[in-house]
């Protein structure tokens, strides 16, 4: 079977998510994704907790796939098997902390004219130039800094994103902005330099919510897990003590809500809810009318209903329940990969491509390749025993 990435070779000086992210869904697509380590604990991502058998569930997650070589990057051997390494790769990604990459003399100038087909991408809290190039960058850091915590949680309290939301969005842009790289390297030939900045690529998924309040205008309220701006859209409580989560788009749906769900068919032509703005601002008058409906029907009811009115709805889930979710069952959406201890379920990733599937190695342990890539570049035992004396690797 061929991959889109096969032959593709990638090289992550990388820890916690955001570069790990990057680089493992290009693992996803065939590429040889070359993790470098530290001696002796590796990324400490290894050891936020020990929920998958004893290791980090953040580690397991975004490190399938991949081989981990351990190297002391201050050791000046260290460095010139980093070298040699990228010297043979189409890609270094790294996400050091601020300049950290171009004092090791790993930036892309000083990359670039080595290698000048090598594309270099580097991931960081604000970017590489500009007056918080400096700054430490966490996840929850940049929620804050996007604007993300303005829009999110309730009236009273800020709540931030339940999972690294930040991350997450600087690695998906990463990730699509190699791809490019790669594509336009095989019509030019040259390597290019990518400079992803997790405030950035926050908020652009922040898109909404600035044109919101584009011009100074106010911008939307906190709302919990309800849309700020269309009603009905959010949680609501059944007679069983369950929350169904619902959205109405049009007034097709508000007319059927009414006739369906309300059995007050009258309320769709009530000057405070003939229109969405209408229902928004007197959502306060709305809300009990639905609630004191729901408190008479359960969860299976009020899904029932709406489903029969076409109206868009979900339960609402925890994780947990994710594993065992019917419609991914039935689409046969886990898999089953290696850890170093032992096998664990793996979420395949997202697009199901009827020409290939994605590779779903093994998550490696720490520098369990390093023997392996050394000989590679033609070390023999007794020098790479050598280097383990010297604790260059």
């Amino acid at each position: 079977m061929t991959r889109p990435l096969d032959g593709v070779t990638v090289v992550s000086l990388e820890h916690a998510i955001a570069a790990p992210f990057a680089s493992r869904q290009l693992a996803d697509m065939g590429a040889r994704v070359i993790k470098i380590e530290r001696p002796g604990e590796g990324d400490f991502a290894r050891g936020y907790d020990e929920r998958v058998k004893g290791q980090s569930s953040h580690f397991v997650w975004v490190n399938r796939s991949k081989e981990s070589l351990t190297l002391d990057l201050k050791h000046p051997e260290a460095m010139a098997v980093l070298h040699e390494l990228i010297g043979r790769a189409d890609v270094f990604l790294q996400n050091l902390a601020p300049g950290a990459a171009i004092r090791m003399g790993l930036g892309y100038e000083q990359l670039h004219a080595r290698h000048p087909q090598l594309i270099v991408c580097d991931i960081s809290g604000y970017g590489l130039d500009g007056p918080y190039r400096n700054k430490k960058a966490y996840d929850l850091l940049i929620q804050s800094e996007a604007g993300f915590l303005s829009v999110t949680g309730t009236p009273q309290t800020y709540c931030k994103a339940g999972n690294s939301i930040a991350d997450i969005a600087a690695g998906m842009y990463a990730f699509s902005n190699i791809l490019s790289a790669l594509l336009l390297r095989q019509k030019t030939g040259q390597g290019s330099h990518i400079d992803v900045s997790m405030l950035e690529a926050l908020g652009e998924w922040m898109g909404f919510p600035m044109y919101y309040a584009y011009g100074g205008a106010d911008p939307p309220a906190r709302c919990g897990a309800s849309h700020a701006t269309i009603y009905p859209y959010g949680p609501f409580r059944t007679a069983d003590g369950k929350t169904v989560m619902m959205g109405l788009q049009n007034e097709r749906e508000w007319k059927a809500f009414c006739t369906y769900l309300l059995t007050q068919p009258e309320l769709a032509d009530d000057e405070r809810f003939k229109t969405n703005s209408r229902r928004h601002e007197h959502r306060q008058a709305l809300e009990p009318i639905i609630l004191n409906t729901f408190a008479a029907l359960t969860a299976p009811q009020v899904t029932q209903r709406l489903d029969a009115a076409q109206i868009a709805n979900a339960q609402v889930n925890d994780v947990g329940e994710m594993w065992s979710h019917p419609q991914l069952l039935a689409r046969d959406r886990f898999c089953q990969v290696d850890t170093p201890a032992g096998k664990v379920m793996a979420m395949k990733p997202p697009g199901v491509h009827n020409a290939f599937t994605p590779r779903m190695d093994g998550v490696p342990a720490v520098g369990e390749h390093t023997n392996s890539l050394l000989a590679e570049l033609g070390w023999n035992p007794t020098q790479i025993q050598a280097l383990r004396t010297r604790e260059a690797i």
